[in-house]
């Protein structure tokens, strides 16, 4: 067995890094749907901005 394979073994066995795989994957998750949410508000205050501006 060359010494990758046991490396990969180790870590597969691991739970400590299984959970910390798992937290940064919802971090990432967390990161995305914040940015898609903070770009979408974005848009539509710009757009009522507009909308007031242009009514004035």
């Amino acid at each position: 067995m060359t010494r990758l394979t046991q490396i990969a073994r180790t870590l597969w066995r691991q739970d400590e890094g299984q959970d910390l795989l798992e937290y940064a994957l919802l971090i990432t998750l967390i990161a995305i749907v914040a940015i898609g949410g903070v770009t979408l508000a974005g848009t539509n205050v710009a757009a009522v901005f507009n909308n007031i501006a242009t009514a004035i």
